[in-house]
């Protein structure tokens, strides 16, 4: 009996497994960034601080402007095919308040469904601060002066351009 088909299967099985688990755990890299979009619809980006980050409000990776200017280590996740993201960056000395982040308890925003090495495990729904809205709604935790931020997409209205800020019970 020829054995040679089982090896080479079993050989391509485990050559793909072993891919499929190593490649999400990279460091990003023209061959991980390719996957991530072609494969996950998702791409990320880091900037040394918000100033970095594109200044135009449609460019994928352009921050909300509820993000202060002197936060520093951003990180962004985007979904390319839709309007989910994930931002993590750190306060500077301004605090995240103001007229588009609400004190209110946050109404919920669906969970994030992106991934990223950055983003905590487990939930973040503990510690929910402000909910803060720009062309769309983010839930927001602040641990110490690390920011975490998630949108799945639900619009939001955005103080800026006349509208008043939605706030979480009303």
């Amino acid at each position: 009996m020829n054995r040679r088909p089982l090896v080479i299967a079993a050989a391509t099985v485990g050559v793909l497994a072993t891919a499929a688990v190593a490649l999400p755990n990279l460091p990003p890299n023209p061959v991980t960034d390719k996957i991530d979009n072609k494969v996950y619809k998702e791409a990320g980006k880091r900037f040394a601080s918000a100033a970095d980050a594109p200044k135009r409000e449609k460019a994928p990776f352009a921050l909300p402007s509820w993000i202060p200017k002197d936060a520093t280590d951003v990180r962004i996740r985007i979904h390319t095919t839709g309007e989910a993201r994930m931002i993590r960056f750190t306060l500077g000395a301004t605090p995240l308040d103001g007229p588009q982040c609400g004190a209110t308890t946050p109404k919920p925003v669906g969970a994030p469904e992106l991934h990223a090495k950055w983003w905590p495990g487990g939930t973040l729904r503990d510690g929910g601060r402000p909910e803060c809205r720009g062309a769309h709604q983010y839930q927001v935790v602040v641990r110490g002066k690390q920011v975490y931020a998630w949108t799945d997409g639900t619009p939001g209205a955005d103080p800026r351009d006349g509208a008043p800020a939605l706030r979480a019970n009303g």
